[in-house]
């Protein structure tokens, strides 16, 4: 058997290969296969299709009786490929004194000129049962017989379950395991042998893969630049544009040298049809719907996706989410630039966005909003995008409705600091904080915005400062909104105005405030026929109506706005009525109804993709199962842990109260369990998705029958305000007395104090204090 053929030097030194295990080995199964005669590994440029190949070809290449390794592009390669294929070659019987022996050909590079004289050449050899024929190209070949090793790039944080994703306090541990850091990592080593991934580098390491798309050619271009630059500036390089890497090996093919020379070669032999839509589609960011870029009909699509320049990045709905792989992305914007065509392909960018949000407003409050805030989501980046250049260009009254339509959408991804950002920037000089008059501020570029459309911009932005946790904030901005709104004449929107302010008031802390705003707003939208809007204000009513002890008023009036919600098919309102009226069960001693209600709102926030409510949502039912099921007592500590997670993604605050509840629970559980246990179900629960956590908290078994001896001690719990009452109720302290220690309003205290004797089966403030004197 003769040694293996001499290896080119163009395709560089032996490496070690990276997160590519798996493809190395069906490689090396299918050329041992004796059925196999033409293998092809597939994938966009810079992808590693050469260095796979080879390294399988180094590995395995003693097992045949020859070894050719060819570069498709080289002059001489056809003549090579002929005397191969012909009755004289190197594998005939004459050549092997009548003893057929087995050919490996290795044929890199099918592309571009060489592709069609490499298709019939392979066609010839793929014939010979003692040959194997291993292909590297873009895209298939098309010979009869060919079998397809698709190569993907590497994967990035945030695609493998588990792994950190690029932002600030990513774990170094969990990155290591993530293909195109590692490979990051090992050729960042080449340079700087110190280098280490560290908390300080982490984030910014996992940007910079996760920019790159896990293309290994960009990857170890970028660590490269590791000698010029520390890794938290080279991000900042990238988000511009790709294509400033460069730098690979003096003897690699020239589109190894350069990002730039890759991108060139991948777009090289384009018709105009599809380089005109690469260019077009350049403008959008990745994971755009083909109905969304208005590609339904586009038959240069399969041109650019064969080519591997329009890659699938996802799927939502089932609809497959594309994006235009780097480099080729930023090398088409730059191409349009300097074409002059950017301005006008970005304005058609943007007034496709404002016209999918206009279009969805009328099914966000009803039916076919789980279909359209999931679409909204997934054209999130898009959508901002959109929104940039409508600013850019100085249209402020079609940002600032754009940012409008966006409020549903954006409360439900949780992405609530950048709602209430784009609010006041839209608003103008001064936003929210009034600088310049209830009648002088002005909208993006300059623009004087219409009175009604700053004071709903304002509303809404009250709507942001709520869900972060603000109440004061809200309650400012919503007053200004009622401000703005006067000279307006508008009465519905006067009305919205008051129901949220109702909402803030509540949460405030100012109940008496909240009932007398909200029994006007739900008055006026109930005449006007604003079903979703009255709905709205008669959940907040109903919160009031509990906070102050009323449950069976409260319970009629959220009877009345469950039922309009469903007919409305109001997804995420309902899910928050069934909220309030999972509190009102409890209120009731009543688990197994506050189980239902709260079982049936996790449903709607899963279908619907909700994050801003949804941690609040598995904290009252991670409480409500230490209630009980005591047995599930790592299913709650991985609910609490998820819940802890997710609510940090949106940026939200958490009111003291809630705060020192959900650490009591905590607290208990860790007591009650082994350490151990707890510290693996909390981890459990940080790398929860929302919809694994949803999937969790379903699972859980419903409430057993309640047993006639009486509540249990979990039932009969107190909040940590109503332990703080209790105690001074148990030192003699009056309703007034209570109220001005606590800093809170009489009223209230009265209803704590009913609570407590509910609770603890007390019939007087005697017995309170004998209980409180059991405690210690």
């Amino acid at each position: 058997m003769s040694a293996m053929g001499t290896l080119p030097a163009s395709l560089g030194p032996v490496t070690e290969l990276v997160g590519r295990e798996s493809e190395a080995a069906m490689l090396r199964e299918r050329l041992r296969d004796p059925l196999v005669r033409l293998v092809t590994v597939t994938g966009r440029a810079g992808v590693g299709k050469s260095r796979l190949a080879l390294e399988v070809v180094r590995e395995i290449g003693g097992e045949f009786g020859r070894v050719e390794v060819l570069d498709a592009g080289a002059p001489d390669t056809p003549s090579a490929l002929a005397t191969l294929a012909g009755p004289e070659g190197p594998c005939s019987a004459s050549a092997r004194g009548g003893e057929a022996a087995r050919l490996l050909v290795l044929l890199d590079g099918c592309d571009h000129e060489a592709r069609a004289g490499a298709a019939a050449a392979l066609e010839a050899l793929s014939g010979d049962p003692r040959t194997v024929v291993l292909a590297t190209a873009v895209e298939p070949l098309g010979v009869y017989g060919e079998l397809l090793l698709p190569l993907a790039p590497l994967a990035v944080p945030g695609t493998v379950p588990g792994a950190a994703g690029g932002a600030a306090g990513a774990d170094p541990q969990e990155l290591r395991d993530v293909a195109s850091v590692a490979l990051f990592v090992r050729r960042a080593r080449a340079v700087d042998p110190a280098f280490a991934l560290t908390l300080e580098n982490a984030a910014a390491v996992a940007e910079i893969c996760t920019l790159l798309d896990g293309l290994p050619l960009a990857v170890e271009l970028a660590a490269r630049r590791l000698r010029l630059m520390p890794p938290h500036l080279l991000p900042v390089r990238l988000r511009e544009r790709t294509t400033v890497l460069s730098g690979g090996p003096a003897n690699a093919p020239e589109r190894h040298r350069s990002l730039a020379a890759l991108a060139e070669w991948s777009c090289r032999g384009l018709d105009g049809p599809a380089r005109a839509l690469l260019g077009r589609l350049a403008v959008y960011e990745p994971g755009f719907g083909l109905a969304a870029a208005g590609l339904s009909a586009e038959p240069a699509v399969d041109t650019l996706m064969d080519r591997g320049l329009l890659v699938v990045v996802g799927e939502e709905q089932g609809e497959l989410r594309l994006a235009v792989s780097e480099p080729v992305r930023s090398h088409a914007r730059e191409a349009l630039a300097r074409a002059g065509g950017e301005d006008a392909v970005r304005d058609a960018h943007a007034e496709r966005y404002r016209t999918l949000v206009g279009s969805a407003q009328a099914g966000l409050g009803g039916t076919g909003q789980d279909h359209l805030l999931r679409e909204l989501a997934a054209e999130g980046a898009n959508v901002t995008a959109a929104l940039r250049r409508l600013r850019e260009r100085g249209d402020g009254e079609a940002a600032a409705a754009l940012v409008l339509g966006c409020r549903l959408p954006w409360l439900a991804q949780g992405r609530l600091r950048e709602g209430l950002e784009w609010c006041d920037a839209s608003d103008g000089p001064g936003g929210a904080d009034g600088a310049g008059g209830v009648g002088g501020a002005g909208g993006a570029g300059g623009a004087v915005l219409p009175d009604a459309v700053r004071a709903r911009l304002c509303d809404m932005s009250g709507v942001f400062a709520l869900a972060l946790g603000d109440p004061q904030e809200a309650v400012r901005r919503h007053r200004r909104a009622l401000a703005l709104g006067k000279g307006v004449g508008d009465r519905r929107l006067n009305a919205l105005v008051s129901a949220h302010l109702g909402a803030a008031l509540l949460e405030a802390g100012d109940p008496p405030g909240a009932r007398a705003v909200l029994v006007t707003a739900l008055s006026a939208l109930e005449s006007m026929g604003v079903t979703g809007g009255a709905a709205g204000a008669a959940v907040s009513l109903a919160g009031v109506l509990r906070a102050e002890g009323d449950r069976r008023r409260a319970q009629e009036l959220l009877d009345r706005a469950v039922e309009a919600l469903r007919r409305t098919r109001d997804g995420r309102g309902l899910a928050g009525a069934l909220r309030t009226e999972a509190a009102l069960a409890l209120d009731g001693d009543e688990p197994a109804r506050a189980d239902r209600a709260l079982r049936e709102s996790l449903r709607l926030y899963g279908e619907i993709g909700e994050r801003t409510e949804l941690p609040g949502l598995l904290e009252e039912f991670s409480l409500l199962l230490m209630r009980t099921a005591p047995a599930q007592r790592p299913r709650t500590v991985r609910l609490l842990a998820a819940a802890d997670t997710l609510r940090a993604g949106t940026g939200a605050a958490v009111a003291d109260e809630w705060r020192s509840a959900a650490e009591r629970a905590r607290t208990d559980l860790s007591a009650r369990l082994d350490w151990t246990d707890f510290a693996v179900a909390w981890a459990e629960g940080v790398r929860m998705t929302a919809p694994q956590a949803v999937a969790e908290a379903l699972s859980a078994p419903p409430p057993a029958r309640r047993p006639t001896t009486g509540p249990a001690p979990e039932d009969r719990s107190l909040t940590p305000r109503q332990v703080q009452v209790a105690l001074l109720v148990s030192e003699g302290m009056t309703n007034r007395q209570i109220a001005a220690r606590l800093d809170i309003s009489e009223w209230t205290v009265v209803n704590h104090v009913r609570q407590v004797m509910r609770r603890l089966g007390c019939s007087s403030r005697v017995q309170v204090a004998g209980a409180v004197g059991r405690w210690t």
